[in-house]
């Protein structure tokens, strides 16, 4: 089996009933961390720099309502894809340190 073909599979058993419940209880309970790391990942990238700056107020100051209503939904749009591919990454990544045993053992667990 490919990796797409893993992925594919993976991403079809993600889609069944309840297969989240378990996850977000845990994300929830680790939220306050997670943001931070999810913070640092998106001020690292340089999504939300000075060009996301320039592209808010140019969103805000639009002449036309309709051109600000779009603009403003336009920007909300990409900044929740950003977050989104950004949060899967570091979610993954997250798996990795998790499955890979490299990092110090949770408490509870020595």
């Amino acid at each position: 089996m490919t990796d797409e073909q893993r992925l594919e599979a993976a991403i079809e058993r993600l889609a069944e009933a309840d297969r989240f419940a378990e996850a977000e209880t845990i994300v929830a309970r680790a939220a306050p961390q997670l943001q931070r790391v999810l913070a640092a990942a998106l001020a690292e990238g340089g999504w939300f720099g000075e060009s996301h700056e320039s592209e808010s107020l140019k969103a805000a100051t639009a002449p036309d309502p309709e051109q600000r209503i779009a603009a403003v939904r336009s920007l909300l749009a990409e900044e929740a894809r950003m977050g989104m591919m950004v949060g899967v990454a570091v979610g993954w990544a997250l798996k990795e340190e998790m499955s890979g045993g490299e990092g110090p053992e949770p408490e509870g667990e020595r």
